[in-house]
């Protein structure tokens, strides 16, 4: 394994691998309810976000094409016909994602069933290592019944198979679903000890690993063993409009503007607005730098509310053009100007970083943020960028072009199929710091009063 260190990085997929011809199938094993779909869709993004090309192939969304909202008699142990269909969805669902091997298009599949029997598993496992596909099972138990319940609402409200249909009703079927499944349900065991797995039990209290072999696997179980599946929210904020956003600088430690102090006084009300729970502990995390430690004070003086400040979350290291304006960026150093519209993901300023190092450095804080609960970030616009394209699975190249608005609140809810956001933005004015690709060097238009 080698770290990438160049300066442009240009066509290094990720900074940690296996070999190059590592290629691993994740296979999801456990009872409808246990947030095995939740816990496929975050190892995907996860993957996505360190560069490692992978895919979710869920067995339900091939059964779906001939039954698109079967009721619980088509998952009964005896039904023949269910059993014939649910059979021919795992089948073309595995058919398609080796095929994605063959044709190097990928590093790690997501095979997301529930893959509940061991005859069902041994002709995953056959099938993959015909192909030199290894295998690494991932099973979720849980008999905490508020987990199973804050599961089965997600279900009856989120699921394709539920979609527009009374939601008492769905909850019912779909509890009818899970005891059809535990007739036949068979827990990963000694007879598969020749298996690679992780089990996560109540949801991750108890973890056993088993067969570990190379560096991949070993990253994916690490952060699979974080996860959590309890129902929670994060919110992200930019520090309040500082006085370096005022005369265009990147960089640097400033301080917040009077309109950035509005917003800091602001924040306790638009987070009260957001919906966050009542009786909850919520905790603050900001950067190491002046301008979120400001915006956060008000927020962390607020009943329920702990602080957390880390050296992680300041902002992208601008190296030399630390304290310049954009325009004196394309003045001074007019190459590095257009290579960082070219490539601005891995383009790294000199004696400074690039998108990619700082995702790199985040990892520690996804990783943490993934076995937390509730929790608001106050930080920079290029660390929130990563942060919000790992939730929302934005490509890599276009993470660092996002707009993220000063003085506005975004709160992100993941569920088992994708990420809710809503964006709560505060009365108070802003500078703009947004530049489009390709555009003049303007860091943004100053409003009347600022010119």
């Amino acid at each position: 394994m080698s770290f990438s260190s160049t300066r442009s990085e240009r066509g290094h997929k990720s900074y940690f691998a296996s070999s190059d011809d590592t290629k691993i199938c994740v296979v999801m094993v456990g009872l409808p309810a246990r947030g095995k779909s939740l816990i496929a869709g975050k190892a995907m993004r996860y993957l996505a976000w360190v560069g490692i090309p992978a895919r979710v192939f869920n067995v339900g969304k091939y059964r779906r094409h001939n039954t698109p909202q079967p009721s619980a008699k088509f998952f009964e142990p005896h039904n023949e016909e269910g059993e014939k269909m649910r059979r021919a969805a795992a089948e073309a669902a595995v058919s398609d994602m080796l095929a994605w091997f063959r044709e190097d298009q990928g590093v790690v599949a997501i095979l997301d069933a529930t893959n509940s029997t061991r005859e069902r598993r041994r002709w995953i496992y056959e099938s993959c290592e015909r192909e030199n596909v290894e295998t690494l099972f991932v099973e979720s138990t849980c008999d905490d019944e508020e987990v199973i319940m804050n599961n089965i609402l997600e279900v009856k409200t989120t699921s394709p198979d539920y979609k527009g249909q009374d939601p008492e009703m769905a909850a019912l079927d779909f509890r009818t679903r899970i005891r059809n499944y535990e007739q036949v349900y068979e827990t990963i065991d000694e007879n598969e000890k020749h298996y690679t797995y992780v089990k996560l039990i109540n949801v991750g209290s108890t973890v056993i690993i088993n067969q570990i072999k190379d560096y991949l696997s070993s990253r994916l179980v690490y952060y699979i063993q974080n996860l959590h599946i309890k129902p929670r929210s994060i919110w992200l904020s930019r520090h309040g409009e500082s006085e370096y956003n005022l005369v265009g600088k990147i960089g640097g430690d400033s301080s917040i503007s009077e309109r950035g102090e509005a917003y800091a006084k602001a924040l306790p009300e638009l987070m009260r607005k957001s919906g966050y729970p009542p009786n909850t502990k919520i905790v603050i995390w900001t950067s190491t730098l002046k301008r979120t430690i400001q915006t956060a004070r008000h927020l962390a003086g607020t009943p329920g509310f702990g602080k957390l400040e880390w050296k992680a979350l300041d902002e992208l290291d601008s190296g030399v053009c630390d304290g310049l304006t954009y325009k004196d960026i394309a003045d001074q150093y007019p190459e590095d100007f257009a290579a960082r519209d070219e490539d601005k993901y891995n383009y790294r300023y000199r004696g400074g970083e690039s998108y990619r190092d700082v995702v790199i450095r985040l990892e520690p804080i996804i990783m943490e943020l993934e076995r937390s609960e509730n929790v608001i970030i106050v930080t920079h616009q290029a660390v929130l960028r990563c942060i919000y394209a790992y939730f929302l699975n934005t490509p890599q190249e276009q993470s660092p072009w996002m707009e993220v608005p000063l003085h506005t609140l975004i709160k992100l809810t993941p569920r088992a199929y994708g990420t809710e956001e809503q964006r709560f933005k505060a009365d108070i004015p802003a500078v703009s710091t947004w530049r489009g690709k390709g555009t003049s060097a303007h860091h943004q238009e100053f409003p009347a009063d600022q010119k």
